[in-house]
């Protein structure tokens, strides 16, 4: 098995070879089809999340340990299976969730698993996709993805999922109103193509980035602007902002969310680049703040928005294929924001 590990914080990947793991009980082999490379990957190899004040959590803090296999954007093929793992057989294809928790406390028995607090994430806790093979738990969490291409497909399991999850946490909207999309990275990317599946509500993507912009309008946005243009969005929308999406997850973004809604409406934060904001508290009940937090989504929803996948009524977000030994390379690209939808690397 060849893998692109963590070895040590804040430095390159290193390829290691191990045999393939012999799975047992419920577990299940997957040799990877495709693995895409998410912002959260480069938070994992630097070693820590930006708490803003000087703070930080680190990933040794969390239960990490070294060295790690990066990448939870996986798509592949059952290898071999454990003697208890009776519903999935070899030769089965599928998008595997990855935010997988304990499978013993309350959250995990009612299917909330992001909620676990001893979670056992692809790509963190366990292993991850950059690699040719993976093991999980338990086959349930391999999603079938039909006649999708597997390139394709292997986004949905973060970037996807983590756009609809937070879009389903907006209230119903109507034609007239408009939602916020802030940051037209990969996830955003997909909050946008996702949006008319679930809100008849425009959509106003904002970037600092021209380019993203144009893309973000070439993949359904009503109109794109920079943070900057604040009087024209606010013109163009008329006081009819319900709700922002923060796909970046900073004090910039999430405060800019926060002085375009409208009264009543909702800040869904996202992003985990890190800092941290200063609120006036009157101003919350006043204005009858909605602010929420949106992590990643639950296996349940996985499963719903792979239907919506299948039954090709959305456009697909765009992904670049690049080989596995290129994984440095594809992260160093997506820190320097030269990717523009998803890389996906390929074993």
């Amino acid at each position: 098995m060849k893998s692109y590990q963590v070895t040590e914080f804040g430095k390159p990947l290193e390829l290691r070879e191990y045999e393939n793991p012999t799975p047992t009980g419920k577990e299940v082999l997957i040799k990877i089809s495709a693995c895409g490379v998410c912002h959260s990957d480069l938070h994992l190899a630097e070693g820590f999340f930006d708490l803003g004040n000087g703070k930080k959590i680190t990933l040794s803090d969390r239960g990490t340990k070294l060295p790690f296999t990066p990448g939870h954007e996986i798509t592949g093929e059952v290898v071999a299976k454990g003697e208890n793992a009776e519903e999935i057989n070899i030769g089965d294809k599928g998008i595997v969730f990855p935010w997988i928790g304990c499978q013993d406390c309350e959250s995990c028995q009612n299917e909330k698993e992001t909620l676990c607090e001893n979670p056992k994430y692809l790509g963190a806790r366990l292993n991850g996709g950059y690699s040719d093979h993976i093991m999980i738990p338990d086959g349930k969490y391999l999603v079938p993805y039909g006649d999708l291409d597997p390139y394709q497909a292997a986004p949905y399991a973060c970037s996807g999922l983590t756009a609809y999850s937070a879009l389903k946490k907006i209230p119903n909207t109507n034609s007239d109103e408009f939602i916020l999309v802030i940051g037209a990275g990969g996830v955003g990317c997909n909050g946008i193509l996702l949006a008319p599946s679930i809100h008849k509500a425009k959509i106003i993507a904002i970037d600092i980035d021209e380019s993203k912009r144009i893309e973000a309008k070439k993949l359904g946005a009503f109109a794109a602007f920079s943070p900057e243009d604040k009087k024209e969005i606010l013109e163009l929308c008329a006081g009819k902002i319900v709700a922002a999406i923060d796909f970046v997850g900073n004090e910039e973004t999430t405060n800019f969310g926060i002085n375009m809604i409208n009264k009543g409406g909702a800040v869904v934060v996202v992003g985990l680049y890190g800092g941290s904001i200063s609120l006036s508290l009157p101003l919350i009940p006043m204005r009858s703040l909605n602010l929420k937090g949106s992590y990643v989504g639950e296996l349940k929803e996985l499963k719903e928005l792979v239907e919506i996948i299948k039954s090709g009524s959305v456009k697909l977000i765009n992904v670049k294929p690049q080989k596995l030994d290129t994984a440095n390379e594809a992260m160093n690209d997506l820190k320097n924001g030269k990717v523009n939808g998803r890389i996906v690397l390929c074993p």
